[in-house]
């Protein structure tokens, strides 16, 4: 178990972790995507919703 926790920490230095600056990109990215997604499969279940209340 030590040697697994000494491997991950050795492996953790080797890592290349991103500025602030492109942390804050990433993030706004990541926000405004899953935001558009759903907004945008929420209209498509409103859509299919009022079609299907038209039929039935």
């Amino acid at each position: 178990m030590f040697k697994f926790l000494k491997n991950v920490s050795r492996e953790m230095k080797k890592v290349s972790w991103p500025k602030g600056k492109e942390l804050t990109s990433y993030t706004v990215v990541v926000i405004s995507t899953v935001v558009f997604m759903a907004v945008f499969f929420g209209l498509i279940d409103l859509g299919i919703s009022e079609l299907l209340n038209l039929f039935f």
